[in-house]
């Protein structure tokens, strides 16, 4: 007897659009500076939505990211984030995901995308780890919980500046990595 593919087995939410909880999810990044350590930051407003469907090949993933909402925990630095250096929130105010495919079972998962900034869409494949679902005893309503990981290069979307520090090198890398925390709600 063949076992049945990850894109016909039973998923383990049941179908409908999951709604994100802002209040128990995270959209994080870090970034090297200098060469010699990470700089973190988080973005304060997004939101998701997961659809699921009766099979995995028919769950789908948006989401949008308020650019404005970047926070690293200094001021100047996020007022710079904000121009036309980097994410030119006048042109484009909002960072958008919509996945094209899912692949996985159990805990594991791999989600492909499109993800557009400053215009520009490319695609980014995440990590996925699925937590499970249960249900909060405070509300009595189903939620589900993903971690997602995933990295790009911030020159694939027209973010290209720098400060040379001598020798070859530059003060930031041109590698993001992105951090994902996201707990969805039962339709």
């Amino acid at each position: 007897m063949t076992a049945p593919s990850s894109e016909l087995a039973p998923l383990p939410l049941v179908p409908g659009t999951w709604t994100l909880d802002t209040a128990h999810s995270s959209v994080t990044f870090q970034i090297r500076h200098l060469g010699v350590t990470n700089v973190r930051g988080r973005f304060d407003t997004f939101s998701a939505t997961l659809a699921v469907g009766e099979s995995l090949q028919s769950v789908a993933v948006d989401a949008s990211i308020d650019l404005a909402s970047i926070n690293t925990n200094q001021a100047d630095r996020d007022a710079h984030l904000r121009s036309t250096d980097f994410f030119d929130l006048a042109a484009h105010p909002a960072m958008t995901f919509v996945s094209t495919s899912i692949s996985g079972s159990g805990e594991e998962y791999e989600l492909t995308g499109d993800l557009s900034i400053n215009g520009v869409t490319k695609p980014v494949t995440f990590a996925v780890e699925f937590y499970g679902v249960d249900t909060h005893p405070a509300d009595g309503r189903v939620r589900s919980g993903f971690s997602a990981t995933g990295e790009i290069k911030r020159s694939d979307y027209g973010i290209n500046f720098n400060m040379p520090l001598g020798a070859g090198k530059l003060a930031l890398a041109d590698k993001v990595k992105i951090e994902l925390d996201l707990q969805f709600i039962a339709p």
